[in-house]
Protein backbone atom coordinates (compact mmCIF):
# COMPACT_ATOMS: atom_id res chain seq x y z
CA UNK A 1 0.00 0.00 0.00
CA UNK A 2 1.51 3.33 -0.97
CA UNK A 3 2.26 5.91 1.70
CA UNK A 4 -0.55 8.46 0.68
CA UNK A 5 -3.04 5.88 0.35
CA UNK A 6 -2.12 4.87 3.81
CA UNK A 7 -2.54 8.42 4.99
CA UNK A 8 -5.86 8.76 3.48
CA UNK A 9 -7.39 5.80 5.18
CA UNK A 10 -5.91 7.11 8.47
CA UNK A 11 -7.51 10.29 8.37
CA UNK A 12 -10.80 8.46 7.14
CA UNK A 13 -10.59 6.68 10.18
CA UNK A 14 -9.52 8.70 12.71
CA UNK A 15 -12.22 11.71 11.08
CA UNK A 16 -14.97 8.53 11.29
CA UNK A 17 -14.32 7.69 14.75
CA UNK A 18 -13.94 11.88 15.97
CA UNK A 19 -17.25 13.10 14.10
CA UNK A 20 -18.74 10.27 13.35
CA UNK A 21 -21.45 10.29 15.78
CA UNK A 22 -22.31 14.04 14.97
CA UNK A 23 -22.82 12.72 11.55
CA UNK A 24 -25.24 10.06 12.48
CA UNK A 25 -27.06 12.39 14.73
CA UNK A 26 -27.28 15.04 11.83
CA UNK A 27 -28.02 12.29 9.64
CA UNK A 28 -30.94 10.88 12.16
CA UNK A 29 -32.52 14.14 12.59
CA UNK A 30 -32.68 15.19 9.01
CA UNK A 31 -34.73 12.39 8.16
CA UNK A 32 -37.07 13.05 10.64
CA UNK A 33 -37.34 16.92 9.45
CA UNK A 34 -38.07 15.89 5.61
CA UNK A 35 -41.62 15.71 6.88
CA UNK A 36 -41.75 17.81 9.17
CA UNK A 37 -44.53 19.74 9.43
CA UNK A 38 -46.96 16.41 7.96
CA UNK A 39 -45.35 14.67 11.13
CA UNK A 40 -46.37 17.87 13.20
CA UNK A 41 -49.63 17.78 12.09
CA UNK A 42 -50.07 14.32 12.79
CA UNK A 43 -49.10 14.58 16.58
CA UNK A 44 -52.11 17.55 17.04
CA UNK A 45 -55.09 16.59 15.45
CA UNK A 46 -57.40 18.72 17.13
CA UNK A 47 -55.59 21.12 14.40
CA UNK A 48 -57.17 19.24 11.53
CA UNK A 49 -60.35 19.63 12.47
CA UNK A 50 -60.60 23.00 10.33
CA UNK A 51 -61.24 22.33 6.90
CA UNK A 52 -62.28 25.04 5.42
CA UNK A 53 -60.07 26.65 2.85
CA UNK A 54 -58.80 30.18 2.85
CA UNK A 55 -58.16 31.94 -0.74
CA UNK A 56 -56.51 34.94 -1.13
CA UNK A 57 -59.76 37.00 -1.14
CA UNK A 58 -60.86 36.27 2.03
CA UNK A 59 -61.09 38.56 5.11
CA UNK A 60 -60.32 35.72 7.30
CA UNK A 61 -56.45 37.13 6.21
CA UNK A 62 -56.99 40.27 7.86
CA UNK A 63 -59.30 38.97 10.86
CA UNK A 64 -56.04 36.77 11.78
CA UNK A 65 -53.85 39.53 11.67
CA UNK A 66 -56.02 41.71 14.07
CA UNK A 67 -56.71 38.41 15.95
CA UNK A 68 -52.69 37.74 16.57
CA UNK A 69 -52.24 41.82 17.35
CA UNK A 70 -54.99 41.75 20.45
CA UNK A 71 -52.76 38.76 21.49
CA UNK A 72 -49.53 40.39 21.80
CA UNK A 73 -48.48 43.48 20.30
CA UNK A 74 -44.67 44.65 20.02
CA UNK A 75 -43.97 48.07 18.31
CA UNK A 76 -40.93 45.76 17.30
CA UNK A 77 -42.44 42.68 16.42
CA UNK A 78 -43.47 41.07 12.65
CA UNK A 79 -45.98 38.54 11.88
CA UNK A 80 -45.39 36.37 9.11
CA UNK A 81 -48.74 34.47 7.71
CA UNK A 82 -48.03 31.13 5.63
CA UNK A 83 -50.45 30.62 2.39
CA UNK A 84 -50.48 26.69 2.39
CA UNK A 85 -53.42 26.66 -0.48
CA UNK A 86 -54.73 23.91 1.64
CA UNK A 87 -58.05 23.92 3.98
CA UNK A 88 -57.51 24.47 7.39
CA UNK A 89 -55.46 26.79 9.98
CA UNK A 90 -53.48 29.56 8.64
CA UNK A 91 -50.28 28.94 9.70
CA UNK A 92 -48.46 32.15 11.53
CA UNK A 93 -45.28 32.81 12.84
CA UNK A 94 -44.87 36.13 15.33
CA UNK A 95 -41.19 37.84 15.97
CA UNK A 96 -40.93 39.72 18.63
CA UNK A 97 -37.85 41.72 16.94
CA UNK A 98 -35.89 42.43 14.09
CA UNK A 99 -33.14 39.57 13.12
CA UNK A 100 -34.75 37.45 16.66
CA UNK A 101 -35.81 34.42 15.10
CA UNK A 102 -35.11 31.79 17.63
CA UNK A 103 -37.59 33.94 19.90
CA UNK A 104 -40.51 33.37 17.14
CA UNK A 105 -43.72 31.97 18.86
CA UNK A 106 -45.43 29.59 16.33
CA UNK A 107 -49.35 29.75 15.57
CA UNK A 108 -52.27 28.62 13.70
CA UNK A 109 -55.42 30.76 13.18
CA UNK A 110 -58.36 29.43 13.02
CA UNK A 111 -59.89 29.27 9.30
CA UNK A 112 -62.05 32.45 9.71
CA UNK A 113 -59.19 34.08 11.69
CA UNK A 114 -61.00 35.04 14.42
CA UNK A 115 -59.62 32.30 16.75
CA UNK A 116 -56.15 30.99 18.18
CA UNK A 117 -55.90 27.65 17.65
CA UNK A 118 -52.41 26.68 18.91
CA UNK A 119 -49.42 28.87 19.65
CA UNK A 120 -46.16 27.49 20.96
CA UNK A 121 -42.42 29.35 21.26
CA UNK A 122 -39.92 27.58 18.70
CA UNK A 123 -38.48 24.79 20.12
CA UNK A 124 -40.69 24.02 22.83
CA UNK A 125 -42.42 21.02 20.56
CA UNK A 126 -40.75 18.29 19.29
CA UNK A 127 -40.36 19.24 15.93
CA UNK A 128 -38.87 22.43 16.30
CA UNK A 129 -37.09 20.96 18.71
CA UNK A 130 -35.22 18.75 16.48
CA UNK A 131 -35.33 21.04 13.96
CA UNK A 132 -32.75 23.09 16.51
CA UNK A 133 -30.73 20.26 17.20
CA UNK A 134 -30.02 19.65 13.71
CA UNK A 135 -28.96 23.17 12.89
CA UNK A 136 -27.65 24.34 16.25
CA UNK A 137 -27.42 21.22 18.78
CA UNK A 138 -29.46 23.54 20.96
CA UNK A 139 -26.30 25.94 21.16
CA UNK A 140 -27.70 29.09 19.08
CA UNK A 141 -25.54 30.17 17.03
CA UNK A 142 -22.20 28.72 18.37
CA UNK A 143 -23.92 25.56 17.85
CA UNK A 144 -24.81 26.49 14.12
CA UNK A 145 -21.25 27.51 13.49
CA UNK A 146 -20.30 24.29 14.62
CA UNK A 147 -22.16 22.27 12.80
CA UNK A 148 -21.53 23.85 9.74
CA UNK A 149 -17.26 23.70 10.26
CA UNK A 150 -18.06 20.06 10.97
CA UNK A 151 -19.63 19.79 8.06
CA UNK A 152 -16.49 20.60 6.04
CA UNK A 153 -14.66 17.73 8.24
CA UNK A 154 -17.95 15.46 7.25
CA UNK A 155 -16.86 16.18 3.64
CA UNK A 156 -13.06 15.39 3.85
CA UNK A 157 -14.62 12.24 5.60
CA UNK A 158 -16.71 11.48 3.01
CA UNK A 159 -13.96 12.33 -0.04
CA UNK A 160 -11.43 9.91 1.66
CA UNK A 161 -13.31 7.06 1.95
CA UNK A 162 -14.10 6.89 -1.66
CA UNK A 163 -10.13 7.69 -2.18
CA UNK A 164 -9.40 4.87 0.24
CA UNK A 165 -11.95 2.53 -1.38
CA UNK A 166 -10.94 3.49 -4.72
CA UNK A 167 -9.94 0.16 -6.70
CA UNK A 168 -6.45 -0.07 -8.04
CA UNK A 169 -6.97 -3.80 -10.00
CA UNK A 170 -10.24 -5.49 -10.23
CA UNK A 171 -13.79 -3.28 -9.84
CA UNK A 172 -15.83 -6.23 -9.67
CA UNK A 173 -14.06 -7.44 -6.98
CA UNK A 174 -13.85 -4.24 -5.29
CA UNK A 175 -17.69 -3.76 -5.53
CA UNK A 176 -18.34 -7.36 -4.27
CA UNK A 177 -20.21 -8.86 -1.20
CA UNK A 178 -18.87 -11.69 0.19
CA UNK A 179 -21.31 -13.58 2.01
CA UNK A 180 -19.24 -16.35 3.34
CA UNK A 181 -16.60 -14.28 4.34
CA UNK A 182 -15.61 -13.75 8.22
CA UNK A 183 -17.24 -10.66 10.30
CA UNK A 184 -14.59 -8.59 9.51
CA UNK A 185 -14.91 -8.90 5.70
CA UNK A 186 -18.36 -8.74 5.85
CA UNK A 187 -18.62 -5.17 7.96
CA UNK A 188 -16.29 -3.89 5.63
CA UNK A 189 -17.95 -4.70 2.68
CA UNK A 190 -21.14 -3.48 4.41
CA UNK A 191 -19.50 -0.21 5.33
CA UNK A 192 -17.67 0.01 1.85
CA UNK A 193 -21.37 -0.79 -0.72
CA UNK A 194 -23.11 1.53 1.93
CA UNK A 195 -20.78 4.26 1.45
CA UNK A 196 -20.67 3.80 -2.51
CA UNK A 197 -24.92 3.77 -2.35
CA UNK A 198 -25.06 6.59 -0.75
CA UNK A 199 -21.30 8.76 -1.36
CA UNK A 200 -22.58 10.70 -3.77
CA UNK A 201 -26.07 12.04 -2.09
CA UNK A 202 -24.37 12.29 1.36
CA UNK A 203 -21.92 14.88 -0.61
CA UNK A 204 -24.95 17.02 -1.58
CA UNK A 205 -26.46 16.74 1.55
CA UNK A 206 -23.42 17.48 3.87
CA UNK A 207 -21.99 20.21 1.70
CA UNK A 208 -25.87 22.11 1.17
CA UNK A 209 -26.20 21.60 4.99
CA UNK A 210 -22.44 23.15 5.19
CA UNK A 211 -23.97 26.45 3.10
CA UNK A 212 -27.17 26.81 4.87
CA UNK A 213 -24.92 26.45 8.70
CA UNK A 214 -22.18 29.36 7.05
CA UNK A 215 -24.28 31.78 5.83
CA UNK A 216 -21.41 33.96 5.35
CA UNK A 217 -19.74 31.05 3.60
CA UNK A 218 -22.44 31.05 1.09
CA UNK A 219 -22.69 34.58 0.49
CA UNK A 220 -19.04 34.95 -0.10
CA UNK A 221 -18.88 31.92 -2.67
CA UNK A 222 -21.92 33.07 -4.70
CA UNK A 223 -22.63 36.43 -3.42
CA UNK A 224 -26.44 36.68 -4.11
CA UNK A 225 -28.21 40.08 -4.94
CA UNK A 226 -28.87 41.26 -1.27
CA UNK A 227 -33.12 41.88 -0.65
CA UNK A 228 -34.44 45.30 -0.76
CA UNK A 229 -34.66 47.43 2.16
CA UNK A 230 -36.90 49.78 1.21
CA UNK A 231 -39.08 52.11 3.95
CA UNK A 232 -42.99 52.72 3.73
CA UNK A 233 -44.72 55.94 4.88
CA UNK A 234 -47.19 54.82 7.23
CA UNK A 235 -49.59 54.60 8.94
CA UNK A 236 -50.69 51.22 8.18
CA UNK A 237 -53.64 51.42 5.74
CA UNK A 238 -53.79 48.48 3.52
CA UNK A 239 -55.48 45.13 3.79
CA UNK A 240 -53.75 41.62 3.57
CA UNK A 241 -55.91 41.26 0.16
CA UNK A 242 -55.21 44.60 -1.07
CA UNK A 243 -51.36 43.39 -0.65
CA UNK A 244 -51.98 39.70 -2.04
CA UNK A 245 -53.84 41.16 -5.19
CA UNK A 246 -50.99 44.01 -6.02
CA UNK A 247 -48.41 41.01 -6.00
CA UNK A 248 -50.34 38.97 -8.23
CA UNK A 249 -50.28 42.20 -10.82
CA UNK A 250 -46.39 42.20 -10.42
CA UNK A 251 -45.94 38.50 -10.60
CA UNK A 252 -49.21 36.94 -12.80
CA UNK A 253 -47.37 33.94 -13.01
CA UNK A 254 -46.75 33.64 -8.81
CA UNK A 255 -47.89 31.57 -6.27
CA UNK A 256 -48.00 33.47 -3.15
CA UNK A 257 -46.35 31.61 -0.04
CA UNK A 258 -45.46 33.63 2.99
CA UNK A 259 -46.50 37.49 3.79
CA UNK A 260 -44.09 39.40 6.35
CA UNK A 261 -46.51 42.25 8.12
CA UNK A 262 -44.37 44.19 10.77
CA UNK A 263 -46.08 46.44 13.05
CA UNK A 264 -44.17 49.44 12.84
CA UNK A 265 -45.59 50.88 9.62
CA UNK A 266 -42.02 52.68 8.33
CA UNK A 267 -41.27 48.62 7.46
CA UNK A 268 -43.33 47.91 4.43
CA UNK A 269 -45.34 44.92 3.98
CA UNK A 270 -43.66 41.96 2.22
CA UNK A 271 -44.94 39.02 0.29
CA UNK A 272 -43.26 36.36 -1.09
CA UNK A 273 -43.64 34.33 -3.83
CA UNK A 274 -42.89 30.80 -6.15
CA UNK A 275 -42.47 31.81 -9.87
CA UNK A 276 -42.30 29.38 -12.37
CA UNK A 277 -38.61 27.39 -12.03
CA UNK A 278 -38.15 28.66 -8.63
CA UNK A 279 -37.13 25.22 -7.21
CA UNK A 280 -38.57 25.45 -3.96
CA UNK A 281 -42.11 25.18 -2.79
CA UNK A 282 -42.92 26.44 0.59
CA UNK A 283 -39.16 28.75 0.56
CA UNK A 284 -39.14 30.59 -2.87
CA UNK A 285 -36.55 33.25 -3.67
CA UNK A 286 -38.93 36.42 -5.01
CA UNK A 287 -40.83 39.38 -2.78
CA UNK A 288 -42.76 42.20 -3.64
CA UNK A 289 -42.71 45.14 -1.12
CA UNK A 290 -45.59 47.34 -0.54
CA UNK A 291 -45.95 50.13 1.20
CA UNK A 292 -48.27 50.04 4.73
CA UNK A 293 -49.83 53.02 4.15
CA UNK A 294 -50.83 53.17 0.19
CA UNK A 295 -50.37 49.73 -1.05
CA UNK A 296 -48.20 50.53 -3.76
CA UNK A 297 -44.90 49.31 -5.00
CA UNK A 298 -41.45 50.04 -2.98
CA UNK A 299 -39.58 47.37 -4.66
CA UNK A 300 -39.21 44.07 -6.27
CA UNK A 301 -36.66 40.94 -6.19
CA UNK A 302 -37.21 38.68 -8.98
CA UNK A 303 -34.97 35.18 -8.25
CA UNK A 304 -34.30 35.01 -11.97
CA UNK A 305 -33.06 38.68 -12.28
CA UNK A 306 -31.10 39.08 -9.17
CA UNK A 307 -27.98 37.56 -10.98
CA UNK A 308 -26.27 34.39 -11.02
CA UNK A 309 -25.68 33.91 -7.42
CA UNK A 310 -29.80 34.05 -6.42
CA UNK A 311 -30.17 31.64 -8.64
CA UNK A 312 -27.31 29.42 -7.46
CA UNK A 313 -28.64 30.07 -3.59
CA UNK A 314 -32.06 28.62 -4.99
CA UNK A 315 -31.28 24.99 -5.18
CA UNK A 316 -29.29 25.00 -2.13
CA UNK A 317 -32.19 24.48 0.45
CA UNK A 318 -34.06 22.13 -2.26
CA UNK A 319 -30.90 20.10 -2.34
CA UNK A 320 -31.00 19.88 1.06
CA UNK A 321 -34.33 18.77 2.32
CA UNK A 322 -34.92 16.56 -0.69
CA UNK A 323 -37.96 18.86 -2.06
CA UNK A 324 -36.06 18.82 -5.40
CA UNK A 325 -38.05 16.15 -7.18
CA UNK A 326 -41.30 15.88 -5.16
CA UNK A 327 -42.00 13.11 -3.17
CA UNK A 328 -40.12 10.85 -4.88
CA UNK A 329 -36.82 12.94 -4.03
CA UNK A 330 -38.17 13.63 -0.29
CA UNK A 331 -38.10 9.84 0.38
CA UNK A 332 -34.79 9.39 -1.40
CA UNK A 333 -33.50 11.83 1.06
CA UNK A 334 -35.44 10.43 4.35
CA UNK A 335 -33.45 7.15 3.58
CA UNK A 336 -29.75 8.63 2.96
CA UNK A 337 -30.13 10.46 6.16
CA UNK A 338 -29.73 7.10 7.53
CA UNK A 339 -26.65 6.07 6.18
CA UNK A 340 -24.39 8.05 8.51
CA UNK A 341 -25.67 5.97 11.17
CA UNK A 342 -24.57 2.83 8.98
CA UNK A 343 -21.71 4.05 8.24
CA UNK A 344 -20.34 4.58 11.43
CA UNK A 345 -21.66 1.54 13.47
CA UNK A 346 -20.35 -0.78 10.20
CA UNK A 347 -16.84 1.38 10.59
CA UNK A 348 -16.89 1.36 14.37
CA UNK A 349 -17.27 -2.52 14.86
CA UNK A 350 -14.63 -2.93 11.83
CA UNK A 351 -12.44 -0.66 13.57
CA UNK A 352 -13.25 -2.52 17.37
CA UNK A 353 -12.81 -5.92 15.62
CA UNK A 354 -8.90 -5.09 14.49
CA UNK A 355 -7.70 -3.75 17.73
CA UNK A 356 -9.10 -6.92 19.41
CA UNK A 357 -7.07 -9.35 16.71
Amino acid sequence: MSQTRRLVRRVHLWLGLGIGLLFALLGLTGSALVFYTAIDAALHPAIRTERATVDLRSPAWDRALATGRAWRSDPDGKWTLEVTGEGGPIPARYYPAPGRHADRTMLWFSADGRRILRAEPWGGYLMSWLYQLHMQLLAGDLGMAIVGWSGVAMLVLLTSGIIAWWPRGSWRKALAFKRGAAPIRRLRDLHKLGGLWSGGLLLILTGTGVLLALPEVNAALFAPRPLPSPRSSGPADTSLVAAFATARRVFPDGRIVFVDVPNRATFPIRVRLQLPGDPHPRFPGSYVFLDQRHGRVLAVHDVWHGGRGSAIVAWVRTLHDGTVGGLPTRILALLVGLMPTVLFVTGFLHWRTRQRR
